[in-house]
């Protein structure tokens, strides 16, 4: 374990709100600040957040820690790695020589496409560069979001980035393998360049657009490499963030274009998928931005229906779902150009609740004049309302639903509630937590061990008592406990949990000590009486374990020492003193 006094350093200065915050949006309810767990599928707030211990606990995965535990699960790194991370934020130097900056096997690669990138950049702006400038400008895209988008431009040229390369020693099989070559050919030929990054802002890939008439497809996108994979990656994620967070929600778009293009009239709370459908992976970083989606992709047939497919799996995993509802074949882009600023962000604040959205595209295509698709229609549209907690938004849907069908509110509102019984007798299911019924000696070790960890007294009648809890790990934990304070002045919950984290078997014990949720506040006659009840109960289990050793023993010397053993035990001889005891025979 490295310096525990420096990790306690790096940990005292980061606010464990302010991290997780950069990855969860959270909001405070009492003491505690709530929200959507990312380490598995959350749906409703399940994670709190206690600033005042430092700690995170979700109540439904059981995943909590301190701030070194959250950055290794949610960046998954090691200890070591979080650690030389969080150090270089707050500007703690790690000098253990153990915890040492991550050496990141694949540096060399992003290293490669960031000089790549700046490769593309120049080549835009030299005067091979006038017609592809020309035609962005053309498309509404000045210098300054060139610029801020990294664009850059490939040459006709097959060979010339591998030429430059070549001057800085880099092997083709390389730029081959990274698919910044093909058969020893530039990859990307006489294409405007966007560069695609990572959560992190790293550079890990290109998409190249022809911008002439060329028969070439239209665009081309790096192949699957050790660093990228197009379905763990958004474009413009790492440059949204602080947007979203101002915002409070985020809007998904189809392709960079429409990121672009929002950006230069000011909304930059964008993400791209590049495509259509959503990853697993990419649904767990738009949970890292916000709870709340807004659906912007493309209005034709495709974008509808990945609209409702993406709001399908957007709802199952927790989130609040809009949909920006484009014009027949327009997308986010075309939209803007034609229609200007103030129209689409009427758009965003006109968008649909997923549910109404559903409701609006099972309309589509229904022949009222036939009572069998009058009947599916109506059947679709309560099953969607079941599905609604807002009961002022149930019963307007159903009064629009009467009017729309002729039909009773009255039939449809009996129809509804025989769904929404049978709704929850399938897939209603009660989640309880653990019932762990615990007899008092349990109790009371507990319950001392969770004022151990904050208070001193108690740290102290232990270690004058010389207590023996009876299960082993909680012995040891009573052990690590004593040894702590006294070694390091005070116990910080917070710093506790990292001082464990080569203890795997004790931070089961530890966390459900710790989430015991007692009054901080104890008295020395609640302390003792704990005490007590934990050697009693220890006496009485040595006495039991003595008996049957006893029954046992063939020796009628051994007998003797076993028996008297009992007696100094059952009338309080050296009782407390549990190291004579433990260690007899």
């Amino acid at each position: 374990m490295d310096n525990q006094n420096t990790i306690n350093e790096v940990r005292s200065k980061i606010n464990i709100v302010d991290l997780v915050s950069e990855y969860v949006p959270l909001t405070k309810k009492g003491q505690y600040y709530w929200g959507i767990c990312p380490f598995h599928n959350d749906k409703n707030p399940s994670m709190s957040v206690d600033e005042k211990r430092q700690t995170y606990t979700c109540w439904s995965c059981h995943n909590s820690g301190n701030v070194f535990n959250f950055y290794e699960q949610i960046e998954n790194v090691s200890f070591r790695e979080a650690l030389a991370a969080l150090a270089d934020r707050v500007g703690v130097k790690v000098n253990s020589g153990k915890a040492t900056k991550y050496v990141d096997k694949y540096a060399k690669y992003y290293e490669i496409y960031d000089l790549a990138s700046k490769f593309y950049e120049l080549m835009i702006n030299t005067e091979s560069g006038k017609k592809a400038r020309e035609y962005l400008k053309k498309r509404g895209i000045d210098q300054d979001t060139i610029k801020e988008f990294g664009i850059g431009l490939s040459l006709d040229d097959k060979d010339r980035l591998i030429k430059y390369f070549k001057e800085k020693k880099v092997d083709i099989n390389t730029l081959n393998d990274l698919g910044l070559a093909n058969n020893n050919i530039d990859t990307f030929i006489n294409r405007i360049i966007f560069p695609l990054d990572d959560r992190n802002g790293r550079i890990v890939g290109f998409s190249g657009r022809i911008y002439d008439d060329t028969n070439m497809a239209k665009y081309m996108n790096t192949k699957e490499t050790p660093i990228f994979r197009k379905g763990s990656c958004l474009y413009h994620y790492n440059a949204s963030k602080e947007h979203v967070r101002m915002k409070k929600y985020v809007i998904v778009m189809e392709g960079f274009m429409d990121v672009i293009r929002a950006s230069t009239i000011g909304i930059k709370n964008t993400v791209a998928l590049m495509g259509t459908a959503l990853t697993e992976e990419q649904i767990l970083l738009i949970k890292k931005l916000s709870s709340t989606v807004y659906l912007c992709l493309d209005g034709d047939t495709p974008g509808l229906t990945a609209d409702l497919h993406n709001g399908e799996l957007l709802e199952k995993a927790g989130l609040t779902v809009k949909v920006v509802n484009l014009s027949d074949d327009e997308d986010p882009d075309s939209y803007i150009l034609k229609n200007g600023k103030e129209k689409f962000e009427a758009l965003i604040e006109g968008a649909l609740n997923y549910s109404d959205f559903r409701i609006e595209r099972l309309r589509v295509g229904i022949n009222f004049n036939s009572d069998v698709e009058l009947s599916k229609y109506v059947n679709n549209v309560l099953k969607e309302i079941v599905n609604i907690d807002d009961e002022i938004r149930r019963e307007i849907i159903l009064k629009k639903l009467a009017t729309e069908t002729y039909l009773s509110y009255n039939t449809l509102e009996k129809k509804l509630l025989e769904l929404a019984g049978k709704e929850k007798k399938v897939d209603t299911i009660e989640v309880k937590r653990e019932d762990k019924r615990r007899n008092k000696y349990e109790r009371a070790s507990l319950e001392f061990l969770y004022y151990m960890l904050i208070n001193e007294r108690a740290i102290r009648i232990y270690d004058s008592k010389k207590l023996y809890f009876i299960n082993s790990d909680l012995r040891a934990l009573a052990g690590e406990i004593s040894y702590y304070y006294h070694n390091y002045g005070n116990i910080v919950i917070a710093d506790f949990y990292t001082y464990l984290n080569d203890k795997k078997e004790l931070l089961t014990s530890f966390e459900e000590i710790i989430n015991l949720n007692l009054n901080e506040e104890v008295s020395d006659e609640t302390l003792s009486e704990y005490s007590k009840v934990i050697s009693d109960y220890s006496v009485r289990q040595e006495i039991k374990r003595l008996e049957e050793d006893l029954k046992k023993e063939p020796d009628e010397l051994e007998k003797a020492k076993i028996a008297e053993r009992i007696r100094m035990l059952r009338i309080g001889g050296e009782a407390n003193d549990w190291s004579k005891v433990h260690n007899w025979r």
